[in-house]
């Protein structure tokens, strides 16, 4: 949820950031070419494409039943861009198969970004981005390619082009899905841990690959809960560790804290409409007018483009008579309680947990006592966690320190080092059990 809007940002500071990511990204194209033993269709240009939904590479074949998660059903040549600059950057782009939320087959699309150097040993880093988008043009199957209106892909890539020039292959996967169900976790990382091993297939990789998995805000949903699902989802692979930071650990603990805010009470009809689409929720029975307005004007939008619009957006003015609050519908309860983090099971892997604190609560939209508890459950289940804690920092201030940290983190993962272990010293943090159902349901 790193909200970024092109109006925040000069055209000179624009113009820096542009030509600086263009410049570490050109540097690294430079020194090689893409490492990629796929059989691809014809490179694609970035200027002039379709979006996602309306681009037939997307769409799967009529039916996926009795097709294995993680298979490959097709793949392409792209470019890697910047805001609309085109790098020397290639990468292979596939369409695979993974599940839904419900154990249903659907299909989405990873990009394979391979260093012109690679390390000795191929290492895989899964960089799940924060793109925490409503329509297609968010995926960053697309914003790579150049297409990105704003700043947050730029940002994004920044930290991308580390791995790069280390050695590391990416995997960025469209985690959220063809219907875009942003925050949704355990589809989310199925769609990571998929994206995995087409990328292990399209390179003709072992199983026995290190893979190390990284996300913040939005991204942290796939890193963690991939963490959580791989030892019965995907034993197969050879996770060695995960970093995320900025966690929304229990949503209905972040309602009432965004509610009414300045930047992000606009967060609150986007989680409406993505949980519409996973869980099919009656909006026209609970919506109040402005409710059905704003889930209507959000729901082909990307964060930067919602976050912020709506300053002073109560968590009350989204619904009508009888209910006061979302979390006064049963259905919406159910539904967030469904995707409360730790809840999907246990990671066997070392954990890196981050979180700002800007205020006596969180970061401003995510709460320092959630990804405690988290962090503290982990510890007790026999988790491995290195708790990072970012006094002073707001939720896009801690985005550049744990991603340093992280990068750190999953260096001495791939060679093996010892992990940094925080159980001892963590402060207790919040409870994260279910929320009553309203009316006993459930």
């Amino acid at each position: 949820m790193i909200a970024r809007t092109q109006g925040s940002h000069t055209p000179t500071l624009r113009t820096r950031w542009v030509t600086a990511v263009v410049a570490v990204l050109v540097t690294i194209g430079l020194s090689g070419t893409v490492w990629s033993r796929a059989a691809a269709d014809t490179p694609t240009a970035a200027a002039g494409t379709p979006i996602p939904s309306a681009e037939p590479f997307y769409t799967p074949p009529p039916s996926l039943a009795g097709v294995a998660p993680g298979t490959v059903l097709r793949t392409r040549e792209v470019s890697i861009g910047v805001l609309g600059t085109q790098t020397p950057l290639r990468a292979t782009q596939a369409l695979y198969r993974t599940t839904d939320q419900h154990g249903q087959p659907i299909a989405t699309v990873t990009t394979v970004i391979a260093p012109p150097v690679p390390a000795p040993t191929p290492r895989l880093v899964s960089f799940h981005m924060a793109y925490d988008g409503l329509g297609s043009a968010c995926d960053p199957s697309y914003t790579l390619r150049g297409n990105d209106p704003g700043m947050l892909t730029t940002t994004e890539q920044v930290a991308m082009s580390a791995y790069l020039a280390s050695g590391h292959t990416l995997v960025v996967s469209d985690y959220e899905g063809p219907d875009l169900a942003w925050t949704v976790g355990r589809q989310s990382g199925y769609a990571a841990l998929d994206g995995v091993r087409a990328a292990e297939s399209v390179l003709a990789l072992p199983r026995s690959t290190p893979v190390g998995m990284v996300g913040y805000s939005g991204g942290s949903v796939p890193t963690d809960y991939a963490a959580e699902v791989a030892p019965r989802y995907a034993p197969e692979l050879r996770i060695v560790g995960a970093a995320a930071g900025g966690l929304p650990v229990e949503l209905a603990h972040n309602l009432p804290y965004v509610s009414g805010s300045k930047d992000w009470a606009g967060v609150i009809p986007a989680i409406v409409v993505a949980y519409q689409r996973a869980y099919g929720l009656d909006t026209a029975s609970f919506l109040s007018a402005r409710g059905r307005a704003l889930t209507a004007a959000v729901a082909d939008r990307c964060i930067a483009d919602f976050a912020s619009k709506y300053p002073g957006l109560t968590d009350a003015d989204m619904v009508r008579a009888p209910y006061h609050s979302l979390l006064d519908v049963p259905s919406v309860v159910e539904a967030l309680n469904d995707n409360i983090m730790g809840t999907a099971g246990t990671p066997h892997i070392p954990m890196l947990l981050g979180i700002g604190q800007s205020d006596a609560i969180g970061d401003s939209v995510m709460i320092d006592a959630d990804v405690r508890g988290l962090a503290r459950d982990y510890c007790a289940r026999g988790v491995r966690v290195d708790f990072r804690h970012y006094p002073g920092k707001s939720h896009g201030g801690a985005y550049q320190p744990f991603q340093t940290d992280a990068y750190s983190f999953l260096a001495d993962r791939f060679t093996g080092r010892p992990t940094a272990n925080s159980c001892g010293t963590i402060p207790p943090g919040a409870a994260l059990d279910p929320i009553p159902v309203p009316g006993g349901a459930g």
